[in-house]
């Protein structure tokens, strides 16, 4: 009865672990078609022109943006700290149609800080 009772158990065992086992593999399969459905979404959403659009946006001020903190770098600015001042600024020119005056003082000081930098750059030279 000791081997009957064993083999009885050991086929319990095996049953029970080959349907657990059977249990977990579909449990995966779930999961994998779930991440396939999630994928195609997700390529699908990427591929529309307004989220290719929203991307090229991001990039394009983020390279802008890290251009513009490598400028004001050593003088202890950055974007993030002039933001809120430039916004107001750019909303006053807005309101008032000060577009052609503002546009030209803008230039000035490109051209004046071209200059500068130049003229430090050839001190530093000497």
């Amino acid at each position: 009865m000791d081997k009957d009772g064993e083999l009885i158990k050991k086929d319990a065992d095996s049953a029970s672990d080959l349907s657990e086992r059977k249990a977990r593999l579909l449990r995966q399969g779930d999961f994998y078609r779930a991440g396939i459905v999630q994928a195609k979404a997700h390529i699908k959403h990427g591929a529309r022109p307004e989220t290719i659009f929203h991307n090229a946006m991001d990039h394009a001020t983020f390279a802008l943006r890290s251009r513009v903190d490598g400028l004001l770098r050593p003088t202890g600015i950055s974007v993030g700290a002039v933001m809120p001042y430039a916004m107001s600024i750019i909303s006053f020119i807005n309101r008032r149609r000060l577009h052609k005056p503002a546009l030209g003082v803008a230039l000035l000081m490109a051209g004046a800080a071209w200059y500068a930098q130049r003229h430090k750059a050839r001190m530093a030279h000497r």
